[in-house]
Parts: C-alpha cells; structure tokens; sequence
C-alpha cells in the first residue's frame, strides 16, 4: 500500500488489504491558460473509525468544501462513520470531474465554431490538442467507474450498509460522466472529419476555377498556335481584318463558353 502511495501515475484502483480498504484515483483540474487537464494522485485508506488520505500537492485539492463541513460540530459528516467520510471525498473528485468537462465543453464549442468558419492548421493544431485532453479524462473515469462498483460490490465490514445507497450515486454520476465524456469524443471526432471536409472542399472550389480559367484559355491558345505555324498559306494570316478576327475569335468564345457553365450550373 506504500509503495503504491508513493509511485504516481498509477492507473486508479481499490484493494481491501488486512482490514483496509484502499482507494487510488487522480483528482483532475483544468488549467486555463494552457487548455489542458492535469492530475493530481489521491490515495484513500479507510479503516475502522478512520479516514487517512495522501495527495502530491497539499496546496491543491477539491476538499475546501468537506473541510468546512467538519468544521462544524453538527455536521452530517461528523455524526456518521468513517465510509460515510469516504463516500464524500470521493463525491467530491467525482463531481469536480464534471467541472472539467464543462471547461472541455466550451473549448469544443469555440474549435467548433471555428472549424465552422474558418478552417486552417491552427484548428486542427486544437482538435487534436482537444482529443489529447479527452484521452486523458478517459482513462481517469473508466477506472474511477470500476472503483466505485468494487466499493458497491464488496461485503467489507468497514461499509455500512446505509452508506451503499449513496456510492451508489457516485456511481450514478461517474457513469453520467462517462458518457458525456463519449460524447465529447464523437463531437471531436467529427469536428476533425469536418475540417477535412472543409479542406477538400476548398480544394475542390480552387481546382474549379483554375479548370474553368483553363478552359476559357483553351480557345485563345488553339488559336494562336493555329495562326503561328510555319506555313505558306494560312487563312486570314495576311488579312488586314486577320488579327482583329483572331482576337475576336479568342474573346467571343470564352464568353460562350462562360455561358453555357453559367446555363449547366457548374458556377
């Protein structure tokens, strides 16, 4: 149990060990200037008639409100036992999960409305900084979701069985995270098949209009490699009205032509 205390970035976990039952998951928060999600590891041991916790930063935690709670003499949480203390930390990082990922939301909505608009190698540089951000909530809720359904599941006498009902709406509410964090994966996902989407599509609208130019000049050239061949005798060659005629020729049909594209809806 020390050793796993003390090695961080463990996958989360509970094991009931001599009469401890012992809980490892990460605390999860948001960093605003840099967009990303951060971890913080949280071991919770639970005993008869006591609650030890250990966390890497004691400066940073989601426990401000357990704190203030224990502070009062006639709080729930200090006329209950220890598993009831369990089941409110764990209440607490689990619904700072949910603060997390309305962070995340806003960020998808801006990279989405951004794709929307304007689709250029920043947004994707953002869609997949998003997808990054949701790989690691994933691999924190699936585990914690697994935690609480062993806490559900075990017959430890350190579990009252009054205090099951409410893990069982930390399970609730990690199962609802969950979801929304697949949710949020599809929405991303989709956001990178419409950027795609948008490339090709500018792509096509550009390769458009160099086939239209290409073939409004297409007269013009035949034209004029027609008239600047090496032979004796060529029509209208030595014509005074000659060149006007070819320049006629290599005008009027391009404006032919640009109205029939306009007529069949190519433009």
């Amino acid at each position: 149990m020390i050793e796993d205390i003390l090695s961080i970035n463990q996958r989360p976990k509970m094991d009931e060990v001599e009469g401890v039952l012992f809980c490892l998951l990460n605390m999860l928060f948001y960093n605003d200037q840099k967009k990303t999600v951060e971890t913080e590891q949280i071991s919770i041991a639970l005993g008869k008639d006591f609650v030890i916790s250990f966390q890497e930063d004691a400066h940073r935690d989601v426990f401000d409100l357990l704190r203030s709670r224990l502070n009062m003499s006639n709080s729930k949480i200090r006329q209950r036992t220890a598993d009831y203390l369990l089941y409110s930390m764990l209440d607490l990082i689990v619904d700072n999960y949910f603060i997390v990922m309305e962070r995340l939301g806003e960020q998808i909505e801006m990279v989405e409305e951004e794709v929307i608009r304007r689709s250029n190698t920043k947004s994707l540089a953002r869609i997949n900084q998003l997808r990054k951000e949701l790989i690691v909530l994933k691999r924190n809720l699936a585990p914690v979701r697994d935690l609480i359904s062993g806490i559900i599941r075990s017959e430890s006498d350190l579990l009252d069985d009054r205090t099951t009902k409410y893990f069982k709406d930390v399970y609730d509410h990690i199962m609802q995270a969950y979801d929304l964090g697949e949710n949020y994966r599809d929405i991303v996902t989709g956001m990178q098949d419409l950027y795609i989407n948008n490339v090709n599509l500018k792509l096509n609208e550009v390769m458009k209009v160099m086939a239209i130019v290409t073939c409004l000049l297409a007269p013009a050239t035949v034209i004029g490699g027609i008239f600047g061949m090496n032979f004796e005798v060529i029509p209208y060659a030595h014509h005074k009205w000659g060149f006007y005629f070819a320049v006629g020729c290599m005008l009027i049909i391009p404006i032919w032509m640009l109205w029939v594209f306009r007529r069949r809806g190519w433009f």
